[in-house]
């Protein structure tokens, strides 16, 4: 599980709903979809200090100078370590945070060209986002 601890900057709430923005690095933010709100929950609070979580398997691993995607949740990194498998590989980005762990096909690792030390950026859907009090 990756875990990545910031502070919440921003929440806009819908309905049952609230979109989290997370700041987890001075330029790098994280937004999150939950099924709460600031009345049903006492940690949604601005300034609230909180972990951003989210599983190896559900961060994309993208190469390349622009993404054109609804992917908001983009952190830039360097490729620490690269272990495949015949069928998976785990990706290790370093990144202003910390380590970022990704679980990707092995098919994926050779497609991507990547390669320890070479630029890359971890992406995470905001529904896979899990946010938890510190």
């Amino acid at each position: 599980m990756n875990s990545l601890p910031g502070t919440i900057v921003d929440i806009e709430v819908s309905g049952h709903l609230s979109l989290v923005t997370v700041e987890v690095h001075s330029k790098i933010r994280i937004k999150a979809i939950v099924v709460e709100t600031p009345e049903s929950a006492d940690y949604l609070k601005k300034g609230e200090a909180i972990n951003v979580l989210f599983k190896e398997t559900e961060v994309v691993i993208g190469v390349g100078e622009s993404f054109h995607i609804s992917l908001q949740n983009q952190i830039p990194g360097t490729i620490k370590n690269i272990d495949k498998g015949a069928l998976l590989g785990k990706v290790v980005l370093e990144s202003p945070m910390g380590e970022i762990t990704s679980i990707i096909s092995s098919k994926a690792i050779d497609q991507l060209k990547l390669k320890n030390s070479a630029p890359a950026t971890a992406l995470i859907k905001l529904n896979e986002i899990m946010l938890a009090k510190l």
